[in-house]
């Protein structure tokens, strides 16, 4: 078994993670990383390598994700730890490539020390976590996990047209594996918070318990292009307006519903001039719930909202679904086992439900799955300025350190 003393090597930690957010690095401190990108082929580049100098067998499925394998005394399913490199377009530097470099350091740790768990290990960095070019996020650990076909993801489309199965040929990394090849016996991922609670509520470590129900919409709006200056206000159909009536009816749910999320993150408004009454407007919605009962209410007030609104203001109003997932809790086992890890590091750790969408949420669908949380400065993320201390990124590493070599010899 592995001795109670074995850290992982935290400068050298820290060394990868630089070395990788240099690629796609931003002026601002950031990254910009957008899936199947000229960026993200050069990050995937330096996986490769990496997990290549390791002795690991490294293996490429047909959407993309990336697997490093180190191979246990027995053969059978395996302990998976892992996360992506993608990035929103003005992301940060630590959000999914830190869960990924994590894993890294975890094999390189017990290389170094001469251990074999008894499972297989292995890191995967999964394609296009983020949803920020191709529909739906999360879509190379849900092809992984057998809830959308590799047909169906490599037909997807950014919103410049481009094909995610033709920018997949054309950056190299359009694997022969087929996904999921690869049993899980577990899977761990440690990942940024991305909120204020931790940081606020005295600093430690977050024993992720599971993750709320996501629904993404896409809404088109369709009024009549008029002359801003000589449309009197009763004879306009204007989507622009109600597409902020819309969006002011979605955060007014969030004061009356428990637990309720909404944001609208995307408006776009065609004509775009500053005197004409817009003919087309698309927007977004996204809404999250812990509960998928009181999430199902909200998106049914919005769309019956939607409904009375199209009717008084001749509005035509049509929707698109982006992404749809429900609550899903993690595996009790394995989150007292993150527990247990941090406690035998004199690290504090407390429960608590993640509000942002994980690879883990996929991959529960197919295995037992947890994740350990560290602190986000500030509670920034998809965002330049996200940051998390040297001290807290070690403490994580070295949870899932031991939490996972637990699970592999279990």
């Amino acid at each position: 078994m592995m001795s109670s003393n074995l850290r992982i090597d935290g400068p050298r930690l820290l060394s990868r993670l630089a070395a990788l957010s240099a690629i796609g690095a931003t002026p601002e401190g950031g990254c910009r990383r957008l899936a199947l990108s000229d960026e993200d082929r050069q990050g995937r580049d330096w996986l490769v390598a990496e997990l290549e100098a390791l002795g690991l067998s490294v293996r490429i499925d047909a959407i993309g994700n990336i697997i490093g394998i180190l191979k246990g005394r027995e053969d059978g399913p395996a302990v998976i730890m892992g996360s992506h490199i993608d990035t929103v377009g003005t992301g940060g530097r630590f959000d999914g490539a830190l869960g990924v470099v994590a894993g890294v350091e975890v094999l390189a740790t017990l290389r170094d020390a001469g251990l074999t768990p008894r499972r297989d290990m292995a890191v995967i960095a999964f394609t296009n976590e983020e949803g920020a070019r191709f529909h739906p996020d999360m879509l190379g650990s849900y092809v992984w996990a057998g809830g959308m076909s590799v047909a169906d993801a490599h037909a997807e489309l950014d919103a410049d047209g481009a094909v995610l199965g033709t920018e997949l040929k054309r950056i190299g990394y359009e694997g022969l594996e087929e996904p999921g090849f690869l049993p899980a016996h577990a899977y761990l991922e440690m990942h940024i918070e991305q909120g204020p609670v931790l940081e606020s509520e005295g600093g430690g470590l977050g024993a992720v318990t599971g993750i709320q129900a996501i629904c993404w919409l896409e809404l088109t709006l369709t009024g009549k292009p008029s002359h801003a200056g000589t449309t009197p206000m009763a004879y306009r159909k204007d989507p622009g307006l109600a597409a902020a009536r819309i969006n002011l009816f979605a955060n007014e749910l969030t004061r009356t519903t428990q637990d309720q999320l909404a944001n609208c993150g995307v408006i776009r408004v065609q004509p775009s001039n500053v005197n004409v009454v817009p003919e087309t407007v698309i927007m977004t919605l996204d809404l999250r719930n812990p509960s998928d009962d009181l999430l199902a209410e909200t998106e049914a007030a919005v769309r019956n909202f939607c409904a009375e609104l199209s009717a008084r203001d001749g509005i035509t109003i049509s929707f698109r679904d982006l992404a749809r997932f429900p609550a899903t809790p993690f595996t009790e086992e394995l989150i007292a086992t993150i527990e247990t890890s941090a406690t035998e590091l004199g690290q504090p750790i407390r429960r608590m439900i993640s509000g942002a969408g994980h690879d883990a949420q996929m991959m529960s669908r197919i295995c037992p799955t947890a994740m350990v949380f560290i602190p986000s400065i500030g509670g920034l993320s998809h965002n330049p300025a996200e940051f998390s201390t040297n001290q807290d990124i070690a403490a994580g590493a070295n949870v899932l350190l031991n939490a996972a070599w637990r699970v592999a010899n279990a």
